[in-house]
């Protein structure tokens, strides 16, 4: 059984449809990227997936034993994350379920920024990491929140090449080696081609879901990622 299923779901902002009638199954183990031009829908969709808003017509139904407070969400970059007044240990920690700090979830912590090679800096403040620091922080706390599927919302954004291809690797990793679902919305359409087993394309002129290889080949795929689609 699919992890998450929208079938036939139109969600709204602010009273108009953006995303209409998906039908979309996201499998166990799957690496899906969500890709779009602005205003196509997809922070609306990460919405949807994660509960906070509630589709106008069709459903959104969960299976495989997930519970929607048990995806690992990493959102967008905001400026406001340079002045986040926490350590890092309290950053990643918040992401374990529940009100207490119990011995699994320091453990579960412990292991999470281990992973994410942040281990050494947990009394540090979260505020005087770089950009790349703070997103593998902000990726333990979403691998203390899940054991099954993750959720990113442009894990790159404002990162430079370097910091961005690491990035990458730790995804891949996280999806090969600890058998992660990954959900990435990202507009970096390369990454998308290259990291992803199946695209799913949000347009208002009508949406893609498929393999690289057959949105390399469609007519959407083409005429927004352009020549990187003839490779």
């Amino acid at each position: 059984m699919a992890l998450i299923t929208c079938d036939q779901a139109t969600f709204a902002y602010e009273g108009m449809p953006v995303v209409e009638n998906l039908n979309l199954q996201i499998e166990k183990g799957q690496y899906l990227c969500i890709v779009g031009e602005n205003g196509s829908g997809k922070s609306t969709l990460v919405k949807g997936l994660l509960g906070l808003l509630k589709p106008v017509s069709g459903k959104v139904t969960f299976g495989d034993g997930l519970r929607q407070n048990e995806i690992g969400y990493l959102p967008q970059r905001v400026e406001l994350q340079s002045d986040f007044p926490a350590s890092v240990w309290e950053v990643a920690s918040s992401g374990c379920h529940g009100l207490w700090m119990t011995a699994a979830r320091r453990q579960k912590t412990e292991e999470q920024l281990k992973l994410m090679g942040m281990d050494h800096l947990v009394k540090r403040s979260f505020a005087r990491l770089s950009g790349g620091q703070q997103q593998r922080v902000l990726l333990a706390r979403a691998l203390c929140a899940t054991t099954s599927l993750l959720l990113l919302d442009e894990p790159v954004a404002g990162l430079d090449p370097l910091v961005t291809r690491e990035m990458y690797d730790v995804i891949r990793m996280l999806h090969e080696t600890r058998g992660l679902t990954v959900v990435m919305i990202s507009h970096d359409v390369q990454a998308a081609l290259q990291e992803a087993d199946q695209i799913l394309h949000l347009s208002h002129g009508g949406s893609f879901l498929g393999t690289p290889e057959e949105y390399r080949h469609s007519e959407l795929g083409a005429s927004f990622a352009g020549g990187c689609c003839h490779v």
